[in-house]
């Protein structure tokens, strides 16, 4: 079994129908989201670099058809025109770290039809997950207005895999390290880690605790407070990290918080440290925290160094998933669209444009970008082969950064963001016209047809 069968019973069966039918020209589908989650005034592009992984790689193979048959009861050799399907298409997409807005593509596959069908659910959850968690993690980074931030998220997340990503689109928003081992070595992000309660509580005091740690690490030491009570707790971090030598202490040590009034008490640990001389010990703070913690603490003027996001951060609490699709757009060079209630798309392959104190326009893909600035989407594979080397974290930070600083202030508040809204251009407002006028044509053709008038309807789709 492949990654080929990771994908929704009905892609297996369209797929088969398409090669009944000799329907294999090429379509092109387009990915996008729908609209924004509340308390979100943009998006920050993910999960691109897996997906083209996963295209490079495709090919159905006999197993793959032998659990496409089983799961349809149907003999193998029924599925035996999917065998040796793999993706030779096109794919243009938004370069990972960048800013989207709601209805602007975040990919689109061009690829013979049956192809391009069966991997629509691969692509979708990779990009829209990614998506969501990238979306909420740059959001920490910007209530921490400067202060580190680091990942703790994944003992929480859906899974270990999904805690890799986590770990890896915290890197990618300009998060400072990770607890996640296997993600530090694979990204090249810094691990980063402490203690828990359970070490303090196997010894028979916090002080005999910290100082096995602080034996077996050379330093710099996090020593975790709040165990039993947290401002004795920081007396006694105090009097050990005080006793070791410089090198062991810092710079870099802390104490870390991880219940209570933060503010608080990471003031009154302030004072504590500052008066046993450790005013180069700092304070880490954890527990339940997002964007929205994060920013109450940073307003509130508590002297914290550094802010460990977990949880909330991991599964995009407020917001765990887009409202994502995966839309047809054009099949055979012919420009297609969605007429149903409240999910209408736009026809035809396109472009998004951008240019710095202006809306964002998409367009058509083949238009002039003079006129709207510069183009966003990239061609990043073409016959089923990557155009480029993978994305480095430092490129997509790059990237991040760059449109951040051209994004109004609006869209990037913590509470109450002002989200943005592209605009279509000239071309792309008429060829939806065209499309749907051609559309509106036929239905009544076929009204007329099937008799007597009656009151207008247009079908929906059902999902």
């Amino acid at each position: 079994m492949s990654e080929a069968t990771t994908t929704d019973l009905y892609e297996v069966t369209m797929a088969m129908s398409y090669l009944r039918e000799g329907m294999t020209k090429p379509a092109t589908f387009s990915l996008f989201v729908r609209d924004l989650p509340p308390d979100r005034g943009f998006l920050v592009a993910a999960g691109l670099e897996s997906a083209l992984d996963f295209l490079a790689d495709y090919r159905v193979g006999p197993e793959d058809v032998a659990d496409f048959a089983a799961v349809l009861h149907r003999p193998a050799e029924d599925l035996r025109p999917l065998l040796g399907l793999s993706f030779d298409g096109e794919v243009r997409a938004v370069p990972e770290g960048r800013v989207v807005l709601a209805g602007e593509p975040l990919l689109e596959v061009t690829a013979p039809l049956p192809v391009a069908q069966l991997v629509e659910t691969y692509l979708l959850n990779r990009l829209s997950h990614q998506t969501a968690i990238a979306s909420k993690a740059i959001r920490c980074v910007l209530a921490a207005a400067g202060h580190p931030v680091v990942d703790f998220s994944l003992r929480r997340t859906h899974g270990p895999e999904a805690g890799f990503h986590a770990a890896r689109l915290g890197g990618v928003v300009g998060f400072a390290g990770t607890s996640n081992v296997a993600a530090a070595r694979a990204e090249g992000l810094p691990a980063v880690g402490t203690m828990a309660h359970s070490f303090v509580e196997a010894f028979d005091s916090e002080e005999a605790a910290f100082r096995a740690f602080a034996r077996a690490h050379p330093g710099p030491v996090t020593l975790l407070v709040d165990t039993y009570d947290t401002e004795s707790g920081v007396r006694v971090a105090a009097r050990v990290l005080r006793d070791l030598d410089g090198g062991a202490r810092g710079p870099g040590s802390a104490v870390r918080l991880d219940s209570g009034d933060l503010a608080l008490l990471a003031g009154r640990a302030r004072d504590i440290l500052d008066a046993a001389g450790l005013a180069d010990v700092g304070i880490v703070v954890s527990g339940g925290l997002d964007e929205y913690a994060v920013d109450d603490l940073v307003r509130s003027g508590a002297p914290i160094d550094v802010y460990a996001v977990g949880t909330r951060v991991g599964v995009s609490a407020d917001a765990p998933y887009l409202d994502s699709a995966y839309k047809m757009v054009a099949y055979a060079g012919r420009p297609v669209m969605k007429l149903s209630p409240a999910k209408v798309t736009a026809p035809g392959p396109k472009q998004v444009f951008r240019r710095a104190g202006r809306p964002d326009v998409i367009g058509v893909a083949d238009e002039d970008p003079a006129p709207y600035g510069r183009p966003v989407l990239e061609t990043v594979m073409r016959d089923g082969r990557r155009t480029r080397g993978r994305a480095t974290l430092a490129e997509c930070r790059q990237r991040l950064r760059a449109d951040l600083a051209d994004l109004p202030h609006p869209a990037r508040r913590i509470r109450a963001p002002a989200a943005q809204h592209p605009l279509f251009s000239e071309r792309l407002a008429a060829l939806e016209e065209e499309v749907r006028g051609r559309i509106v044509r036929e239905l009544d053709a076929v009204a007329a047809w099937a008799g007597p008038p009656g009151p207008a309807t247009y079908p929906t789709t059902i999902r």
